[in-house]
C-alpha cells in the first residue's frame, strides 16, 4: 500500500531492463466509489459494445467521429545541467574521482531538448489527458489539433503513480470523446488505437483486447492494464484506444518488446481509471487517494491450504498499522478483503485500486474473511500519508499566504524497497520527493523525483508528514533545503516569490 514512484530515469532504466519501452505505464479500471460532484464533465456511456453483430467492411464512420479527439502533443524543455549517472558509468563512484566535484557526482550541460506523443480532448472546454512521461519536466507543451490549429498548453496536473496527466488549453466548443466502462471490456473485442506515432500525423491501428488486468512490472505503484494487440509505437503514448462505437476505453502508454518496437503487446490505462485520476487532478491538482492503514499480498495455493480457504479470490491482510483506518475498524492480520463496497476483488491489486479511487473521510463496507467466516466491516478512510491537497482557498483564487512552502512538490516516507531501489545509505533519514510540478518554483530551483529532504530551513527532516508540517510552518516565500541527491548532500534554496507572477 506505500509503494514508493521511482524517479523517471529509473523508472525507464527498469523498461529497458525487462524489455518494456516507455511508451507509458499505467493503471487499473476500478470504478469510482466517492459519490461527490466531478470537478470536470465527462460524457459517459456505460452499455457494454454490441458484441453479435458482424465485423464491419470499415470503420471510417468510427475514426472520422472520434480523430478530432485525439491531438499531438509536441514538448520543450530548456537546457540545463544534469549530474552523471554512476549506474551507466560505475567509474564514477571513485572517490578520488568524486573529491574533485565536492564529493557529489559531476554534471553534464544537457541542451534544449524536444520531445512528441499525443493526447485526448475530455471535455470540450479544453482538458486533455495524456501519459505523465509525456509533459514530465517540460517547460512547454504544445497541443496541435487535427484542424491543425496549435495552442499552448499548461499542466493541470500528473500523477507519477498512474502515469497520467492533464493539460488545459484555452479553447471551446471542442470535439470531446465519449468514456466506456473499460470493466465491461472483454478479451476478444474489436479495439482501435488512435495517436501520432514518430510524429508523422494521425495514425489509426485496429486490434482486439487481447487481456485485461495486466501488471507488466513498469515500476508504477498501480498496474492494471488492458493489452491489446493493435499497433503501438512510440508517439502513440498518451492516444486513445477505442471500442468499435468510438468510444474511450484506455489510453495507450507501454509496449511490451525485444526489439524497441512493437511486437503485439501493447498497454493501455483503463478509462475508469483515468476518469478517476481526471476528475481529482483538475479539482485538486493531483490525485488525493484514500488509505486503509495495512500491508496486503496476494493468495498463494500454499497460503489458500494454511488459512483454509476454498479459493484464491481476495487479499490477504500480512499487517495492520497502528492507528490506521483498519486498526480502528477492528481489522486484524490473516483477515482476507473479498470485496469492498460489494464488488468482488480478486487479489491485493483490486483492493490497493479500490481503496485509492475514493476519497479520504469515506465509509467503505469490507467483506472479509476471519477463521472461515464471513464478516462485514465498516472502515473510513483516511488521507495517505504524504500526500497533499490544494487547499481551498488556493483553487478559488482567494489569498494564499498561509499555504506554506514547497507547493507542488510530494514526498514520501523511506522505506526500505526505495533504499534498495535508490542506493540509499542505512543511516539517511528524510523524506524522498515523489513528484514535483513542472511549473513550481521547486522545479525551477531543480528539485527532482528522487531526491531526499533531509532538513527545511536548519530542521530535521524525518519522515514525509514531518516534512508537510515543516513546510505549513514555514514563513516567508524562500525556503532553505538541505538535500541528499545524485549520491551527496547539496543545499538548494527554494525561491516562491515570484511563483504567483510565473502562474498568471
Amino acid at each position: 500500500m506505500n509503494t514508493l514512484p521511482r524517479s523517471l530515469r529509473s523508472r525507464r532504466a527498469a523498461y529497458a531492463a525487462a524489455g518494456l519501452f516507455a511508451l507509458g505505464g499505467l493503471l487499473a479500471a476500478v470504478p469510482a466509489v466517492s459519490s461527490a460532484k466531478s470537478a470536470v464533465t465527462l460524457k459517459h456511456d456505460d452499455q457494454p459494445v454490441a458484441r453479435a453483430a458482424l465485423e464491419p467492411s470499415s470503420f471510417s464512420g468510427v475514426v472520422k467521429r472520434v480523430a478530432p479527439s485525439v491531438v499531438k502533443i509536441t514538448t520543450e524543455t530548456r537546457a540545463r545541467r544534469v549530474a552523471m549517472n554512476s549506474e551507466e558509468s560505475p567509474g564514477l563512484n571513485d572517490p578520488a574521482l568524486r573529491q574533485f566535484f565536492g564529493g557529489r557526482l559531476p554534471e553534464l550541460r544537457q541542451g534544449p531538448q524536444a520531445a512528441l506523443g499525443s493526447g485526448v480532448i475530455v471535455s470540450t472546454d479544453g482538458y486533455i489527458v495524456t501519459n505523465n512521461h509525456v509533459v514530465d519536466g517540460a517547460d512547454k507543451v504544445t497541443v496541435t489539433l487535427e484542424d491543425g490549429r496549435e495552442l499552448t498548453a499548461r499542466v493541470v496536473g500528473r500523477d507519477s503513480q498512474t502515469d497520467v496527466a492533464v493539460v488545459k488549453v484555452d479553447a471551446h466548443d471542442l470535439p470531446a470523446i465519449t468514456f466506456a466502462d473499460s470493466a465491461k471490456a472483454e478479451v476478444g473485442d474489436r479495439v482501435l488505437a488512435i495517436g501520432n506515432p514518430f510524429g508523422i500525423g494521425e495514425t489509426v491501428t485496429t486490434g482486439i483486447v487481447s487481456a485485461t488486468s495486466r501488471r507488466p512490472g513498469l515500476g508504477l505503484a498501480y498496474e492494471d492494464f488492458i493489452q491489446t494487440d493493435a499497433a503501438i509505437n512510440p508517439g502513440n503514448s498518451g492516444g486513445a484506444l477505442v471500442d468499435v462505437e468510438g468510444r474511450l476505453i484506455g489510453l495507450n502508454t507501454a509496449i511490451l518488446s525485444r526489439s524497441g518496437g512493437f511486437q503485439g503487446v501493447g498497454h493501455a490505462v483503463p478509462s475508469s481509471l483515468v476518469s478517476q485520476v481526471t476528475d481529482s487532478l483538475v479539482q485538486h491538482g493531483k490525485v488525493v487517494r484514500g488509505y486503509l492503514g495495512v500491508n496486503l499480498q496476494d493468495i498463494s495455493p500454499s497460503l489458500a491450504e494454511s488459512f483454509g480457504l476454498k479459493n484464491r479470490q481476495g487479499a490477504l491482510i500480512s499487517d495492520v498499522l497502528p492507528d490506521g483506518p483498519a486498526a480502528k475498524a477492528g481489522l486484524k492480520s490473516g483477515d482476507v478483503i473479498t470485496a469492498v463496497n460489494g464488488q468482488s476483488v480478486g487479489d491485493a491489486s483490486k483492493v490497493g485500486l479500490a481503496v485509492s479511487a475514493t476519497a479520504p473521510d469515506t465509509k467503505l463496507n469490507l467483506a472479509i474473511l476471519r477463521e472461515g467466516k464471513t464478516q462485514q466491516v465498516q472502515v473510513v478512510t483516511a488521507l495517505k500519508p504524504g500526500s497533499r491537497v490544494a487547499r481551498d482557498e488556493e483553487r478559488s483564487g482567494a489569498s494564499t499566504d498561509d499555504v506554506g512552502v514547497l507547493n507542488g512538490v510530494g514526498v514520501g516516507d523511506l522505506d526500505r524497497d526505495s533504499r534498495r531501489d535508490m542506493n540509499l545509505p542505512a543511516r539517511l533519514k528524510g523524506a524522498v520527493i515523489t513528484d514535483v510540478a513542472p511549473d513550481s518554483a521547486a522545479a525551477r530551483s531543480g528539485l527532482t523525483a528522487g531526491d531526499v529532504i533531509l532538513e527545511i530551513n536548519h530542521q530535521s527532516v524525518t519522515s514525509a508528514n514531518e516534512a508537510v508540517e515543516l513546510s505549513a510552518k514555514a514563513e516567508g516565500k524562500k525556503t532553505l533545503l538541505k538535500l541528499w541527491s545524485h549520491g551527496g548532500t547539496v543545499f538548494v534554496v527554494v525561491d516562491e516569490s515570484g511563483s504567483d507572477k510565473a502562474n498568471s
